[in-house]
């Protein structure tokens, strides 16, 4: 498997967990994102965009970086991009750090969206602020690492059929969920979390990490 970590421009935290999970990956940066190798601790072997949010303070290790420019007005994010570059390298599992929050929420949006779009083409993503992640939900069964009393939420992108939420503090079996529905909202782990689905598209977003501790 090869993994690589894409540098979004979204909010970070760095957390011991993240650190893992980016651990011994490749690594991309997407315009503003290479402020998050600082943080991180890590060498992109791509920094890529339009370079029109390039941080001021930039650290100097970053300045003689391999590059590929794009031009501002283009038909895809610089975080797209990447993702793109990323593929055509090899990537067979991806980390999107920096894909919740920042200034812009359509492009938070978009990161979930082509998560989803990777994962039914076969692709392992994650999708992580520190604080926050998601992973894509289709049709099948998956257990999740979360330790009891995590918050979790199922965000639906589609009507939900045959939905089942166990080791849940309110379980679920084998439920439809109609698309904008709040049932699958702010839930918690109870034991060992094992979710299946039977048929439509969603995103498990977790808190590792509750927000007093930052």
């Amino acid at each position: 498997m090869t993994r690589f970590t894409i540098l979004l421009g979204g909010e970070l935290f760095r957390t011991s967990r993240l650190d893992r999970q980016v651990a011994d990956s490749r690594i991309i940066a997407a315009d503003a994102g290479i402020r998050h190798a600082t943080t991180l601790g890590l060498t992109p072997e791509l920094w890529l965009g339009d370079f029109d949010s390039v941080p001021s303070d930039l650290d100097p290790r970053f300045a003689g970086l391999p590059r590929e420019t794009f031009p501002a007005e283009k038909d895809r994010t610089d975080g797209e991009l990447a993702i793109d570059a990323a593929l055509k390298l090899g990537a067979t599992s991806l980390v999107l750090v920096g894909a919740f929050g920042g200034a812009r929420a359509d492009h938070a949006f978009l990161h979930f969206a082509l998560a989803l779009r990777l994962a039914e083409g076969g692709m392992d993503v994650l999708l992580t602020s520190g604080r926050q992640e998601a992973l894509p939900l289709l049709p099948g069964t998956a257990s999740f690492d979360y330790e009891d009393g995590m918050l979790f939420s199922v965000l639906a992108f589609s009507e939900l059929t045959g939905l089942s939420e166990q080791g849940a503090k309110w379980p679920l079996d084998n439920v439809d969920v109609p698309f904008g529905s709040s049932l699958t909202l702010s839930n918690e782990v109870r034991g060992s979390l094992r979710i299946s689905l039977g048929s439509g598209r969603a995103l498990l977003l977790a808190h590792p990490f509750p927000a007093s501790d930052f």
